[in-house]
């Protein structure tokens, strides 16, 4: 098991995807905290200057996706599960395990740009200051989130099994079908994965779920999308 998850690391961490990835993550991490700590005017409130230290999980959602969904577009899957000699499920175990230690990595750049660029920004605002503990809470709540996120987008991207179509349909359902559901029922969107991230990131404040809650509430979807991608891939073909 171990050798196996060793090559899983290996392919996660030497594709070109993962550095793109990378880079993306930064940009955007950099953007929202210019956009939130300079252009959004003065922030006086704690949850508003936790905000510009948040990131973006779907990010880690959409690189789980994309590199899982790749193993089967690219007939990668099948010679890893014949040479591991463990069995389909086992060898996608340690590709999801593989993405959730990656995403730590990749999620450790994020956060350290979030808190290098935005605590001296957020100095100059009025209101109390974030203190060592905030600070950590909203590390730790991106921390959560960006593993999470990575292990749902793998089991999604096992269980769709094309980077094009999961891209397409994870676009159309934060971008076009959570609003909808927000305009009439907003309390139901942190029930999503989507808001659920949104909240144990800092992107979302003022609602009506708690930082603990959004953080079981993600535990649990992807626990059930981990699951059902598992006892799929053992009665599916690999080819």
């Amino acid at each position: 098991m171990i050798g196996l998850l060793k090559g899983e690391l290996i392919k996660t961490m030497t594709t070109r995807t993962v550095y793109g990835f990378a880079l993306g993550g930064i940009a955007f991490t950099v953007l929202n905290v210019l956009i939130v700590a300079k252009a959004s005017g003065s922030l006086d409130e704690l949850p508003e200057k936790e905000e510009a230290l948040s990131a973006l999980p779907i990010l880690l959602l959409l690189w789980g996706l994309v590199g899982a969904a790749g193993e089967y577009k690219h007939r990668t899957a099948a010679p890893a599960a014949l040479v591991g000699g463990h069995g389909r499920a086992v060898t996608l175990l340690a590709r999801i395990v593989a993405y959730a230690l990656t995403a730590l990595v990749l999620g450790g750049l994020m956060v350290a740009v979030s808190l290098g660029l935005g605590l001296p920004l957020l100095a100059g605002h009025p209101g109390p200051d974030l203190g060592a503990a905030d600070v950590t809470a909203v590390a730790a709540g991106n921390f959560v989130a960006f593993v999470l996120s990575a292990v749902m987008g793998a089991a999604i991207g096992a269980l769709l099994r094309s980077p094009v179509l999961g891209v397409v349909l994870l676009l159309i359902v934060n971008f076009a079908v959570i609003p909808l559901v927000a305009g009439s029922h907003e309390e139901l969107t942190n029930l999503t994965p989507f808001g659920a991230a949104g909240v144990l990131a800092r992107m979302s404040h003022n609602t009506t779920l708690s930082v603990a809650s959004a953080g079981w509430v993600l535990l649990a979807w992807t626990a059930l999308l981990v699951a059902v991608a598992l006892v799929c891939e053992k009665r599916r073909d690999l080819a």
